[in-house]
Formats: structure tokens, C-alpha cells, sequence
């Protein structure tokens, strides 16, 4: 029987585009957000997981409960970014992500986001799907 770790930190690797920046020529501050959304998803498909299928067929949907960010340098157009995501918490129907962007090692944005998974139906809080907890309480740290 071969031993599966999975690791504790997602690496999602993302182009700054011209759509992403603002009038100054650096990415507009609410895009890390964007960013960070997308390695969250990615993150979910690389585990097996898709969300639309999650949404059509267990009625359940990731919203975003709450977050905090700092902001330390600025990216610019055609910067390769490195966001890195990892799980702090995982509670009954949410998950803590602590989130970096990066270009090469060097830090420029970080954040923690709450995301909680909700009944599509009634958009109330709803536990997480059995395999997704599985999944992700085997590479919380």
C-alpha cells in the first residue's frame, strides 16, 4: 500500500494581463482578490472537485464570509505572479485560506479569506459535501 500525501500548499501560477491593471499601470488592487479566487478553484479541480457539478447536483456553492488583506508592493503588466494557498481552518461549512501573490519569492500581496459553502436553495449555510472535507482535512496543516 503506497502512502498518498498530499501537499499542504496549492501553487497556482497566473500572467498579469492589461485588464488587470489600473490607470497607474499596476494591478488594480481588488484583482489579488480575483487571483486568489482562481487558485482556490484550481485547487478544488486538482482534488477532484468541480463547482458547477457541486452546484447542479449537491446544491451546494463557496461564497466568500469574510477576509482581511495587505498589500506590500505592486505587480505590473506581463509580471508572472505565483499565488500560493494553504488551509489555516476548517469548520462544518467553511474553510480559511491564507493566500500569498508573489513574483519570484518576493511577497506583494497577502490575505486570509473565510469561505463558506451554502444550500443554492436556500443560500443559508450548509455543511461541506463529505468529500471535500475529506479531501482538504488531509492537507490542513
Amino acid at each position: 500500500m503506497t502512502d498518498l500525501t498530499l501537499p499542504t500548499e496549492f501553487v497556482f501560477d497566473i500572467r498579469v494581463y492589461y485588464e488587470d491593471t489600473d490607470a497607474g499601470g499596476v494591478v488594480f488592487y481588488a484583482n489579488y482578490l480575483k487571483f486568489f479566487e482562481r487558485a482556490r478553484t484550481e485547487w478544488l479541480r486538482a482534488l477532484g472537485f468541480d463547482q458547477s457539478h457541486m452546484a447542479d447536483r449537491l446544491q451546494r456553492i463557496f461564497v466568500v464570509a469574510g477576509l482581511n488583506m495587505d498589500y506590500r508592493k505592486p505587480a505590473r503588466l506581463d509580471d508572472l505572479l505565483t499565488i500560493r494557498s494553504r488551509v489555516t481552518r476548517l469548520g462544518r461549512a467553511s474553510v480559511h485560506f491564507a493566500q500569498r501573490a508573489e513574483r519570484r519569492s518576493e511577497l506583494l500581496a497577502e490575505g486570509n479569506i473565510q469561505v463558506c459553502c451554502v444550500d443554492t436553495i436556500q443560500m443559508r449555510p450548509a455543511e461541506l459535501p463529505p468529500g471535500v472535507r475529506a479531501s482538504l482535512q488531509s492537507i490542513q496543516e
